[in-house]
């Protein structure tokens, strides 16, 4: 009897803010009217192990969005399948707000491509909440490389043909897709060597074994900062904080690339109108503090920028961008 009563204080709650067509930071504070919606804790699904990268954003996001919401967001960690097992998952979880998705460039936007058979659409099985962080791939070499710059490894290349290798911590990940976009950017051809994660690869890239490695800078900063591997450029729009010396490849004569790996908050679909929209609001809060940017530290992973179009523009255009990526390596995985 309590809890149906809960339960029906929070649908009349949220009928009424629907029909009333109230603005959530006037009527209402939104620490207020989150803390009146949500009567039980909240779970974040993150697609890859604890302590990775996904982590990184993920639990001081959950932190400081369960202080705004009154309730407990756990971190529910559920590898597996590249993220598509955590993001299928939380696509055929009930739409009422309890739970989300840490969503990443990988699930919603590399893997519709790579994967044959994937058991969720990411357009149409969830409910956008807003970008989280992005980091950029750096292009990186050894620091006794004869590579000092973009230039050095293009001309390389064009003089040998195909007999450039990079590595990347695996096939289909950003750094391996980023190395394809760049080399089809410039009209190179360079042979990609997959490795089963970013450790290997930085082992053999240190050791001399390959010459090359595209990897998200969050990976290979504490190498470069200690002089031990040199980047050539970053993939972002803009110079990653981190490496402000380091430039762009939009820089080195490639306008336009970019190339970032991210992570979003997602729902499933059709999560009702006004609890998006607060949940958009609590996420964006949390993004745009002070207090998210220091927890996210100083690792080469930063909170996104303002969207320059919608979140559904924006997921559009990156499965576009990354789909042609996936489909111009040839590679697809069941």
């Amino acid at each position: 009897m309590i809890s149906e009563k809960i339960e029906f204080k929070r649908r009349h709650l949220l009928s009424a803010i629907g029909g009333a067509g109230l603005v959530w930071a006037g009527v209402f504070p939104g620490l207020a009217l989150a803390q009146s919606v949500f009567v039980r804790p909240l779970r974040l699904v993150v697609p890859f192990p604890a302590g990775g990268p996904t982590d990184i954003v993920a639990r001081p996001l959950a932190q400081m969005l369960s202080l705004a919401l009154g309730q407990p967001v756990t971190v529910d960690n559920r590898a597996g399948a590249g993220g598509s097992i955590a993001a299928d998952s939380v696509a055929k979880s009930p739409a009422d707000g309890y739970t989300l998705l840490m969503g990443t460039v990988g699930t919603h936007a590399i893997n519709p491509a790579l994967y044959k058979k994937l058991p969720y659409d990411a357009l149409k099985d969830f409910t956008p909440l807003g970008l989280a962080a992005n980091a950029p791939v750096a292009v990186v070499v050894g620091a006794a490389s004869p590579y000092a710059t973009v230039a050095d490894l293009v001309a390389a290349a064009r003089r040998q043909p195909g007999g450039i290798v990079f590595g990347s911590a695996g096939n289909g990940t950003p750094g391996h897709l980023t190395g394809e976009l760049f080399a089809k950017a410039e009209g190179i051809q360079l042979r990609h060597i997959a490795y089963r994660g970013s450790a290997p690869a930085l082992t053999d890239l240190l050791g001399g074994q390959i010459p090359l490695m595209f990897d998200p800078v969050q990976s290979i900063l504490q190498q470069v900062r200690g002089g031990k591997l040199r980047t050539l450029a970053v993939s972002s729009r803009e110079r990653s904080p981190v490496l402000p010396q380091v430039p762009t490849l939009a820089e080195t004569g490639l306008p336009g690339f970019e190339a970032d790996a991210w992570w979003a908050v997602f729902a499933p679909a059709n999560l009702p109108g006004p609890l998006a929209n607060l949940l958009r609001s609590e996420v964006e809060r949390v993004v745009r503090s002070d207090a998210f940017r220091e927890k996210l530290g100083n690792l080469g992973v930063t909170p996104a920028a303002a969207m320059r179009q919608s979140f559904t523009e924006f997921n559009r255009a990156e499965l576009a961008k990354w789909g042609k990526a996936v489909h111009d390596s040839a590679i697809s995985l069941e």
